[in-house]
Formats: structure tokens, sequence, C-alpha cells
């Protein structure tokens, strides 16, 4: 079994750089990356790794690929037999194409269900500060970033072939269930929904969403966490004054305890970002079941 450690980055595919520098920067609150380069491609900062977001020129506006982060190179050979006697097949990045992204390792593959991922090792850190161009002082990552960026939802096909692979091979573990019902029709069998957590504190990395049509790998959102209620704010009035689409108004979650917005991204899924969210010690902790999304609030539609 693989020990991944966190969302190192995520890799984002556009028809329009200057669209997602804005959002980045300016609604965001992350900053364009001083130590990494490369035509058609923009790197944004949020804490002490070089980057935490790859945003690559394209034909299309969606979401590329996670970045999950192992500890060494031990444990990145360890990964990949664990994904080829999976039946997984790895595309590994040239040296050069490694080097130019400040990693040691990566490779490439498909996970079931579709969600596009890259596996790395030894991000270079470089611990510049964050400079945001509108304030925001820091983003919830842990001690050196250890957390990770956040955590992402991905839409699956087959959720039980999804979730098997990513708490099996990939070793993620249990952290809730959410089953949620979208019609008030009683013969509904409604959507499941798996929350899992990496071998970091974050009460989960990865969600997998069963999605009843086929969009394999879509992402449903990303969420980034601020340190408290005032930053929180501020990006609430950037949304705003900048015209973004809001998806939910503020709310609080039952299981991660998040307080949070969801707002559209120029790649068309959603962004969530909150505060608050717990951080748990897995030793002690019984996985959940739930039945309710939120305590109060996310109502789709409203600022």
């Amino acid at each position: 079994m693989i020990d991944t450690k966190a969302l190192g980055y995520v890799v984002i595919e556009t028809t329009d750089l200057a669209k997602w520098e804005h959002f980045g920067s300016r609604v965001m609150g992350l900053m364009v990356a001083p130590s990494v380069q490369e035509d058609g491609v923009l790197y944004l900062k949020m804490d002490e790794y070089p980057y935490r977001f790859r945003i690559v020129q394209g034909e299309q506006d969606r979401f590329g690929a996670a970045g999950w982060e192992v500890a060494g190179p031990q444990e990145f050979a360890h990964a990949v037999r664990e994904l080829e006697a999976a039946g997984i097949a790895c595309e590994r990045t040239p040296a050069a194409a490694c080097k130019a992204r400040l990693l040691s390792e990566m490779v490439a593959f498909t996970a079931p269900g579709g969600l596009r991922c890259e596996l790395f090792y030894y991000l270079q850190l470089d611990y510049l500060p964050l400079v945001s161009p509108v304030g925001v002082k820091a983003f919830v990552t842990g001690f050196n970033g250890t957390m990770g960026l956040g955590h992402i939802a991905a839409a699956t096909p087959d959720l039980e072939a999804s979730h098997r692979f990513f708490t099996e091979v990939m070793g993620f573990g249990q952290t809730d269930y959410l089953h949620l019902h979208f019609s008030p029709d009683p013969a509904d069998p409604g959507q499941g929904l798996h929350f899992l957590h990496a071998s970091n504190p974050r009460h989960h990395s990865l969600a997998l969403f069963q999605s009843k049509d086929p969009m394999p790998g879509d992402l449903v959102h990303l969420m980034v966490e601020v340190p408290d209620l005032d930053t929180l704010g501020g990006f609430m009035d950037r949304v705003h004054s900048n015209g973004v689409r809001v998806i939910t108004c503020l709310g609080r979650h039952t299981n991660d305890r998040m307080v949070s917005i969801y707002v559209e991204t120029p790649a068309g899924f959603a962004l969530e970002y909150g505060f608050d969210g717990l951080q748990l010690d897995w030793s002690t902790y019984v996985p959940t079941f739930s039945k309710r999304e939120s305590h109060w609030g996310h109502r789709w539609g409203q600022g």
C-alpha cells in the first residue's frame, strides 16, 4: 500500500491564462510564483512550496490532474510498484520536465473512475513568503505545507472501484460516508460521497462523489482554507466586486466543520473557500456515516 502524504498541487487546463491569473491572484489571493517559469504555464503559490497551482494553456477549460505527494525516493519506488501491481499504467515523466517543475521524480496515471493523477516526491521548497496582491496573509497548509494545499472532490461513475483503489492502493483512510438525496422522490436511491484522508491531520484530502452521469475524472470542487473569518469575508467581497458566480452561500459543513462558500472557477468546477476545518488524530478517530451535509447555510445560488 502507498503512503500518500498530501495533495501537493493541482494541474488545470485553460483557454485563457490571463483569466486564471486574475482569478487566482485578485480573487483567491494567491501570488504568481517567482521560483518557477515555463512557457505557456501559470504557476500560483500559497505557502512554503514554490507553487500549488499549475495552470496550463490548452484547448479546454477543465481540471487536469491531482498531484499526490509521497515522502521520498524509496516511498516513490514502492508506490510505482504498487500501482503497476494493481494494473495501473504509469507514465514516467522525463527528468528534464521534472527539473523544470522542481520535482525529483513523477509518474502520471488515470485512477479507476477517471481521475487523472500525478505522484511525486521532493517538490523543492523555496520558503518565500506569500505576498498576496489582495492582502491574504496565509493559507492553512500545515507546518512547511505538510497538510497539502487543501482537498478535491471528484466525480466517479463507479464509486466502489474508485473507493477501493484509493483506500487499498493509494493508502487513503476512511473519514466519513455521506449519502445525499437531491430529489423528494422516495424511490430516488440518492448518491454516495466518500471522504478520505491522507497521512496528515486534514479531515479529508479527497472526496469521491457518485455520479449518475458518465463524467469520469470531472472535478466537483477544489477547497482551499484560510485562517480566519475575516479572510473569508474579504474573499466574499472580492467575489462580488469581480462578478464571480456564487454557487452556494456561506455555510458550515457537518463532517469537517468547515465554514465556507462555493464559487465558480474559470475552469467551470467549484472552488470552496473556507476556514475552521477539523484537524484529526487518526490513531483515535472512528469513521462516521452522515445523512446531512451542513449544519446551516450552503444554499444553492445564494451569495
